[in-house]
């Protein structure tokens, strides 16, 4: 049973189309990541989960039931347009935001000590949130997504702001939340967080979901038969001895340690490959050369394929 279920979920304003039959399946425990282009669809469908607004057609369903009003208190929800007042003090809104989750006056104290001293922000307690920087109001904003223990948490863009330093930081507490039994739904424009991040994945591009499954797979399957090789041995005739099986897009040589990479031919399999080399000298490395996600977002999105020069 999936954690999370959008079925055939569609939503039209005016004269435009924001999903058309979108379907998503999020696995508990798990990091999926909702990605596309500006105007995909992805927020519309995050605020459908959120109910703040409603689908026109399809079905949405929580831990295996249809999602209902009351689902809003097992979600916590971090916007790509924050929402934290500019006038009140940090803690004052920390501690309305948090008993707003139902926590009690108590035990929002506690909890939000305890992220204040983990994220090294007790000091700003008794300032007001203008006097924040942008990266500073998003942590304030994470700290309050998170601070009810919610079991689905939706992030919309939550490393906007962040410097890299604080951005290894929260995508630590990320993995962390989901180390401790979290479902996370996590849409960013940032690949290499995806490849870092997530589990699996759906790419939405106008209005459809145009590829989705598990991050590794979906490497695989557009990989290209590009493969990095280290050995000992010489390098001078790499390309004529592996001429039959495919091209040696580059090779450096140094001492008696030999580095290349070589795109097979159509119909070429890997362990013909492998069979020359060994014959060639001692392989000490040898792995596949895979698209990474930001190549195969942007072959999908712009239908160009995948720029092997980009591989070799």
């Amino acid at each position: 049973m999936n954690y999370f279920e959008a079925r055939q979920v569609s939503k039209a304003y005016a004269n435009h189309k924001a999903l058309d039959d979108v379907s998503i399946e999020v696995a508990e425990q798990s990091i999926f990541g909702l990605l596309g282009p500006n105007g995909a669809g992805k927020t519309t469908l995050i605020r459908i989960i959120n109910q703040i607004i409603g689908p026109d057609t399809g079905s949405l369903f929580f831990q295996g039931n249809p999602l209902a009003p009351n689902h809003t208190e097992l979600i916590g929800y971090l916007p790509e347009e924050r929402g934290l007042y500019k006038k009140m003090k940090v803690g004052e809104q920390a501690l309305y935001l948090a008993r707003l989750k139902g926590l009690s006056r108590d035990e929002a104290s506690r909890r939000l000590k305890y992220w204040f001293q983990k994220f090294e922000i007790e000091s700003w307690w008794n300032r007001k949130v203008e006097e924040l920087s942008k990266g500073m109001q998003q942590k304030v904003q994470f700290i309050v997504t998170v601070v009810h223990e919610p079991p689905l948490l939706i992030f919309d863009e939550p490393f906007s702001g962040f410097d890299p330093i604080n951005a290894e930081l929260l995508k630590n507490e990320i993995l962390e939340l989901r180390k401790k039994g979290s479902t996370i739904i996590f849409s960013t424009h940032n690949m290499a967080s995806v490849e870092e991040l997530c589990d699996d994945i759906a790419l939405i591009h106008k209005s459809k979901v145009i590829l989705d499954g598990n991050v590794g797979f979906i490497k695989k399957q557009y990989g290209s038969d590009n493969y990095l090789v280290k050995m000992r041995g010489a390098c001078d005739n790499t390309s004529v001895a592996l001429a039959s099986l495919g091209e040696v897009k580059e090779t450096v040589s140094k001492d008696d340690l030999c580095v290349f990479k070589i795109e097979l031919k159509q119909g070429v399999d890997v362990n013909d490959l492998l069979k020359v080399i060994m014959q060639m000298g001692r392989v000490i490395g040898f792995e596949e050369i895979l698209p990474s996600m930001n190549e195969i977002f942007i072959s999908k999105v712009t239908g160009n394929g995948i720029n092997k020069k980009i591989l070799a």
